[in-house]
């Protein structure tokens, strides 16, 4: 059986040398001009050996190589007993293993940085919208706040509007009563000129009639005869009297 494996390897390897020979000698110049910085990046063994202990399962040293005593004892059961034969199949399974390993080393820091990122813009977006909401409802409550006494201050207001209400009806009613005594006062104003323009009318009237009788009856001898006599026995009474 060691044989066959042996056999089987040699043939695997055998093949893929065959593969990788043109591939590697076109790879060869590029590699040869490669900047020598490159060789600098590589990780020192121990940093390998870190970092291979630390992709095993466990807590501690002790579980790991616990976990890696396990995995090479069930390896060499099963092909002792012939349980797994290795094969192509194990080469290729092997090998894109350690490239998907290494696709998931290089890939995973990137993408790291880029779910931390990612997370980080969505935690901002996050923190912002709660600081907004709890603005807005702050600015809510001290609006509240300001408005508790709105009660109050309309009981207060409609009192103060009852009152002007109230002062304005009667400074109409004054108004009113005010431009009513006007109005009588002036009709009884005029009413009183009219009586007046009356009085003097007939008055003018009356005089004229009585000068107008005056001078009707002084225009008569009879008249004049008694005006005569009268003054003379007026004289003749002051004669008598010694006034004269």
């Amino acid at each position: 059986m060691v044989y066959r494996i042996a056999t089987r390897s040699a043939q695997a390897a055998t093949r893929r040398a065959l593969a990788a020979a043109v591939p590697r000698q076109a790879v060869m110049p590029a590699v040869a001009a490669a900047p020598a910085r490159f060789y600098s990046d590589k990780p020192t063994p121990e940093a390998k050996a870190s970092s291979i202990i630390d992709a095993l399962p466990g807590n501690s040293l002790i579980s790991k190589t616990t976990w890696v005593t396990i995995g090479a004892g069930l390896t060499a059961f099963a092909v002792s007993n012939e349980l797994y034969v290795a094969n192509d199949e194990t080469v290729i399974l092997a090998g894109f293993l350690v490239f998907a390993t290494l696709i998931g080393r290089t890939v995973s820091k990137p993408y790291a940085n880029w779910a931390n990122s990612y997370i980080e813009k969505i935690s901002n977006i996050l923190n912002e919208a709660r600081q907004g909401h709890t603005k807005a409802i702050q600015t809510r409550i001290d609006a509240v706040n300001e408005k508790k006494d709105v009660v109050d201050i309309t009981k207060a207001m409609y009192a103060l509007a009852k009152d002007t209400v109230q002062a304005e009806k009667e400074a109409f009613e004054l108004k009113q009563k005010t431009q009513l005594a006007a109005e009588v006062k002036a009709v009884l104003d005029s009413w009183v000129r009219f009586e007046a323009q009356e009085r003097e009318a007939e008055q003018a009237l009356l005089t004229e009639t009585v000068i107008k009788k005056v001078a009707d009856s002084l225009r008569e001898e009879k008249s004049q005869k008694q005006i005569l006599d009268s003054a003379v026995s007026e004289i003749e009474q002051l004669v008598k009297s010694k006034k004269i």
